[in-house]
């Protein structure tokens, strides 16, 4: 076909088709409605321990930025975190208290990471990490060591029909 015919043919592009997202699957670029505010993802840690894997979403609306944890155990679990100032050290210890509440190490481990979007950074890292669990089990705390960093953030769970999850991107 010449480029003459290629330029004024009828055949109109197909446009991609954009895939379903879930919790699990969810990308750069794109929005996530949780409890009335709409946020951009703008980026996404993928958490690999021994076979087991995990996600975390960046989601920003204006100046606020929270996190979506999203992992597939016996069920889908899903959570929202927010980073919180606690300092914490390398060993973990075996629990924190945190604004009057005690939370007990759940589980530890060290996890590699792929970092997309604004946690591109952090691609290849090998990540101490420990969660840990309130004595009632309706509050979370994970803590992350990035490099010389200790990041804490606290979180809760939520149920798959309290977010939206609209296509940004392919």
């Amino acid at each position: 076909m010449g480029i003459l015919s290629r330029l004024f043919s009828n055949k109109k592009a197909k446009a991609p088709e954009v895939k379903d997202r879930d919790p699990l699957n969810i990308q750069i670029g794109d929005i996530v409605t949780y409890d009335l505010a709409d946020y951009e993802v703008v980026g996404k840690i993928t958490y690999r321990d021994h076979g087991y894997e995990w996600f975390a979403y960046q989601l920003l609306e204006g100046r606020s930025t929270i996190w979506l944890s999203a992992e597939m155990d016996d069920e889908l679990e899903l959570g929202i975190y927010r980073t919180i100032k606690l300092p914490v050290s390398h060993p973990f210890p075996d629990k924190l208290a945190f604004e009057g509440t005690t939370y007990f190490k759940d589980e530890q481990g060290e996890a590699r990471v792929v970092g997309e979007g604004r946690s591109k950074a952090v691609n290849g890292q090998a990540i101490p990490y420990a969660d840990y669990i309130s004595e009632d089990e309706t509050r979370y705390m994970s803590v992350e060591a990035w490099g010389s960093d200790i990041e804490v953030s606290l979180g809760y769970d939520i149920e798959a029909y309290e977010i939206k999850i609209i296509a940004g991107s392919k």
